[in-house]
């Protein structure tokens, strides 16, 4: 089978010691920009699955609403045997995910579409819930005694992004704003948090929507002699020895490796049995608060790259 794919193209060969079991070939489609080590740790677990169930893993991703759909109809036109996606942007994927189960091709939601994997009829959905890990962030603040934050988001119009800063709103007591950054312009993103704190010296928190970010934050804090604290939604090696410094407070751990690994792992689980898991409701793998408290017990996996 010939693959004339567009995006960021991974292919991830058989494992001979699955050699025993049918041998599948499935595409894993993000929304991933570049730059962000968090979609590192998903094509870890992934690459394990797919070891592990014998399958080939097509790995594509593409930042933009229109360019996510794109490579599902591209995967559709190929015949792959399964889709592993994540409905950052529904409204735009909605027309090629239907084109996929209209193929028989089983899809997978993960990561971003918590709200619209059912209705869009995907088999199963991994992931956080990230309206409750927001809504977690913002009762974090208030026991903090926070009474201004900030909510930094680094893709403009991504559902899931959108619900954490939703999230924090809702049950934050205090006054939060939301600060768009352009994507992984870090140098920007930062110009931008200091001009942020500078105008308001009485902002407490700065929350990141992705590891890449924290350190990003922190070096703003300095920058702007600030007193704010960070905090960071997922994780990285980064973000560990962050948290092991102080410099950052907490990281929100939505297990990306699990993400990736389960996402690949249920679709072979249907095409060699019929097995559909979850229940109608989503296989939940987060969210997990790490801190000093606890970063000792994360820190050796994060070395190895699957935290």
């Amino acid at each position: 089978m010939a693959f004339a794919l567009t995006g960021a193209t991974a292919l991830i060969p058989a494992a001979s010691v699955a050699a025993s079991t049918p041998h599948y070939t499935f595409a894993m489609i993000t929304h991933a920009q570049p730059g962000d080590s968090f979609w590192d740790i998903v094509r870890k677990g992934a690459a394990a699955a797919a070891k592990k169930d014998n399958v080939t893993l097509v790995y594509l991703s593409n930042p933009t609403a229109s360019g996510e759909a794109q490579l599902i109809t591209n995967v559709v036109q190929q015949h792959l045997d399964g889709i592993a996606v994540t409905l950052a942007f529904p409204d735009s994927e909605g027309p090629a995910v239907a084109q996929a189960e209209k193929a028989g091709i089983p899809v997978v939601g993960f990561n971003a579409g918590l709200d619209n994997w059912k209705q869009m009829g995907l088999l199963s959905y991994v992931g956080q819930d990230e309206t409750i890990a927001g809504e977690a962030v913002g009762d974090r603040l208030n026991s903090e005694g926070v009474t201004k934050a900030v909510c930094v988001d680094q893709q403009q119009g991504a559902v899931q992004l959108e619900a954490r800063c939703d999230g924090i709103a809702k049950t934050f007591k205090g006054k939060m704003s939301v600060l768009y950054v352009n994507g992984y312009d870090m140098a920007g993103a930062q110009s931008r948090i200091v001009a942020k704190l500078q105008e308001d010296p009485s902002i407490g928190y700065v929350v990141t929507l992705g590891a890449p970010f924290a350190p990003v934050a922190v070096a703003a804090v300095a920058t702007a002699n600030s007193k704010a604290l960070v905090g960071t939604f997922d994780m990285s090696p980064t973000v560990v020895k962050l948290v092991q410094s102080g410099k950052v407070q907490w990281a929100i751990d939505q297990q990306p490796y699990v993400e990736g690994y389960e996402a690949i792992d249920l679709l072979w689980l249907n095409k060699v049995n019929g097995d559909v898991v979850g229940g109608g409701q989503p296989v939940l793998t987060g969210p997990t608060f790490v801190s000093k408290d606890n970063i000792a017990e994360v820190a050796k996996f994060a070395k190895m790259g699957t935290r």
